[in-house]
């Protein structure tokens, strides 16, 4: 049945239409299982309701007509209990509902199974027939098989707004969750820029232009020819086998009549050269994937890759050169920080970027300019999302599209309440960090970007809590060396004169990558990155410690953290190599020039489980500990926060994650070791006032939060917060904490502080 399930799900998820789509679904599993009636049910949210959209074997009067309730039905039962439901006789089931105009009193026999995707169900797959009986356990896999399978196809049709256009729900915004990448609201048009060519993006759309349209794929194809034959002619140099033998069959499928023809047909009934190509080449694809010969499969990836191609020419020939407009939410595959920095002064308001996490450069950058982002996430087409007006939240990672009135007038309103507050908070922006009782804090910047020194400097920090040292590795195309690095060190240090300016060592690895030193891991959060790559190469370990002791040389407000460490060996080996480097400067130096030369502090990131463990022994080896509560979050949970499927469980206020907190600094008090935090926790005025509660007394933060975090702390008292501690450790899950804490800021006359992502 392996054939029959990927031909169904395969036709099913290249299709251009919904309602044909789910017509033929039917009709294929009605086949398949040899029974009587098939029929799909599509859940209406807003409604609260399935409606019938296909069958075969109920009354095609009633698609699109008939709704069965939530809590209606043996369709509603089975998504209420979320599992198969097989009954030899519906009609004698207490939950079975007469409804004369579907025609249905004729079955007996149901077999229903819930099209479920990330938790949520989409619709209900059922089969039926007239006489009673239980369907076999076959036939019931056959189908649950099938619905797991179509959920993901169903889920991005969804997305792209078609069930909702089913429903009549035009109305309602669409809304898909992302991973944060910098904090705030925009509202306006998206312009979709630089998508990548690849078909299964492409939404079929008809023109009036045939003629034109025409002309532009006879010149991709034309141009998709040529470079063929140039690539098989350099590669023909290199290598003299036969595996070259492809470009000539796609050479043969360009010249080929009954392609050409086929596409160019689907022209003149109206599509565009993009949608025609995709009907065709889809076409080809369902057919070779269908096949049960493994070879002749494969080559439904030649066929994608030629239309691929040609999709790429038909696009640079289309001359997408588009208008912006003056206010715009950039999307794109993936945001570079290029990208971000050249259409950064032309009217961006936020970005949203299907690629990245929200450590990477790009999120970094967005949250340097304060402009609101999403990185990641399971949006849909790309192309759908282009001139479509939307709401984007980076506070709770959401993005709405096609909002309607009440929810913009929403949004503005908060957007109002944030210039407000932008005000109120600049004011205290050089006062001491300080709670109304007495209690003072030391806030701190996270920084790393070249251009961002003066701006941190200016908004009344106490220092820079974490410099990213990776930041300028990555923009190179190989490693920096000493005397760059010694310039680039020295800077920060200088700008931070008098102040303490704490540099991690290289971490890269994980989510963070040189394009010149590449690393392929199967799990790169769990494998090769942070402390571990720079041991293993001393020489790079080296040079970088090097860079930073001359830097710090006659300053003195250096201190130097390790990333990712989880054994107690690893900060032995790297004291004793920054020791090797103090000596090695040391010995070069002069008498007289050595009492300036001065040994800065190592502290190490506990952000990996295991080190929270051995707390005292570290503190036997290093002078300070700096929480990385980013990757402590995500190793504690076992969570990938790049993972828009998980990334919903990714959070700060899981009690399980507080309560680790709570532990370390506890531990750090008891051993006199100086504590701070850096991570998005600190940046949220709910975080920042938990960790001061639980004797975190230096948070480093984006500058951008900095004087928002001051400004809570000054209006808050001491005691207070205490008592809501040890309240909030008590709570057993996520969303009571976020319940609890949003019921506190409002108590504390700081409910305007109370932003989507704490509601």
């Amino acid at each position: 049945m392996l054939p029959v399930l990927r031909r169904i799900v395969l036709e099913f998820s290249q299709t251009s239409e919904l309602d044909q789509a789910l017509l033929r679904l039917v009709s294929q599993v009605k086949e398949a299982l040899a029974t009587q009636c098939c029929s799909v049910y599509l859940a209406d949210h807003n409604k609260q309701h399935f409606l019938l959209m296909a069958s075969n074997g109920l009354a095609q009067e009633s698609f699109g007509r008939t709704s069965v309730g939530f809590t209606e039905g043996l369709v509603g039962l089975v998504g209420q209990r979320e599992e198969p439901i097989n009954i030899a006789n519906a009609q004698q089931h207490p939950d079975y509902i007469h409804a004369p105009e579907v025609e249905e009193d004729r079955f007996k026999a149901f077999l229903g199974t819930p099209i479920i995707h990330q938790r949520k169900v989409l619709g209900i797959l059922t089969v039926q027939q007239k006489h009673a009986r239980v369907f076999n356990e076959n036939e019931e896999a056959f189908l649950v098989t099938l619905s797991a399978q179509l959920a993901t196809a169903l889920a991005g049709i969804e997305a792209q707004g078609m069930i909702e256009l089913y429903h009549g729900n035009q109305s309602f915004a669409k809304h898909h969750k992302g991973i944060g990448g910098a904090p705030g609201i925009a509202i306006g048009e998206m312009i979709v820029v630089h998508p990548k060519a690849d078909l299964s993006t492409i939404a079929v759309n008809k023109v009036n232009d045939a003629e034109q349209q025409l002309i532009i794929f006879d010149n991709a194809v034309r141009r998709t020819f040529a470079e063929f034959s140039e690539m098989s002619e350099k590669l023909r140099k290199i290598i003299s086998d036969s595996s070259l033998d492809i470009f000539d069959v796609y050479k043969q499928l360009l010249d080929s009549d009954n392609f050409k023809t086929e596409v160019m047909t689907k022209i003149k009934q109206g599509w565009n050269a993009e949608s025609a190509l995709k009907l065709i080449v889809d076409g080809y694809v369902v057919k070779f994937e269908a096949l049960d010969d493994e070879y002749l499969r494969e080559r439904a990836y030649d066929i994608k890759d030629l239309g691929n191609r040609l999709l790429n020419n038909i696009q640079n020939l289309a001359g997408r050169d588009q208008k912006l407009p003056e206010q715009f939410i950039l999307v794109a595959e993936d945001v570079s920080a290029t990208m971000l920095a050249e259409y950064q002064h032309l009217g961006l308001l936020g970005i949203v970027s299907l690629s990245g996490s929200n450590n990477s450069h790009t999120a970094i950058l967005a949250k340097a300019l304060n402009i609101p982002a999403i990185m990641g996430g399971d949006f849909l087409t790309i192309r759908q999302l282009h001139h479509k007006k939307a709401i984007l939240d980076g506070y709770g990672y959401q993005l709405y599209v096609t909002p309607g009135d009440a929810l913009i007038s929403e949004y503005r309103h908060i957007l109002a309440v944030e210039e407000e507050l932008q005000a109120q908070v600049k004011e205290v922006e050089h006062l001491p960090a300080e709670t109304k009782d007495g209690h003072g804090m030391s806030l701190l910047v996270n920084t790393g970007l070249s251009s961002g020194f003066e701006y941190s400097k200016s908004v009344g920090a106490d220092g820079v809590g974490l410099y990213r040292t990776e930041i300028p590795f990555m923009n190179r195309s190989c490693f920096p060396s000493e005397t760059e690095q010694t310039a680039l060190y020295r800077q920060v240090l200088m700008s931070f004169a008098g102040k303490p300016v704490t540099m991690r060592t290289l971490d890269v690895g994980g989510d963070k990558s040189l394009p010149y030193f590449p690393i392929i891991e199967a799990n790169p959060f769990l494998g090769w990155r942070g402390i571990r790559i720079t041991l293993d190469h001393p020489e790079i370990f080296l040079v970088q410690i090097r860079a930073m002791l001359r830097a710090n040389f006659g300053l003195g407000n250096l201190a130097i953290m390790l990333p990712m460490i989880s054994s107690i060996t690893e900060v032995d080996e790297a004291i004793r190599l920054i020791n090797q480097a103090y000596y090695e400067i040391s010995s070069e130096l002069s008498h007289n020039e050595r009492d300036r030369l001065v040994k800065p502090k190592v502290g190490v990131m506990i952000e990996v489980p295991s080190v929270v463990f051995q707390l005292e022994d570290l503190a036997e080896k290093v002078d300070f500990f700096s929480v990385g509560s980013n990757d402590l979050t995500q190793y504690l949970l076992a969570v990938d926060r790049n993972n828009s499927r998980v990334a919903s469980l990714y959070d700060f206020y899981h009690p399980a994650v507080l309560r680790a907190l709570h532990y370390i600094a506890q531990k750090s008090q008891a051993q006199h070791m100086p504590l701070s935090i850096c991570g998005e926790l600190a940046n949220e005025p709910t975080g920042a006032l938990l960790l001061m509660a639980m004797g975190y007394k230096n948070l480093s933060m984006s500058a951008h939060s900095l004087a928002k975090v001051k400004w809570v702390i000054r209006h808050v008292e001491y005691h207070k917060l205490k008592k809501m501690l040890t309240t909030v450790l008590s709570l057993k899950d996520t969303a009571n904490v976020h319940s609890y804490m949003h019921e506190q800021l409002i108590k504390l006359g700081l409910g305007d502080f109370a932003h989507a992502k704490l509601q």
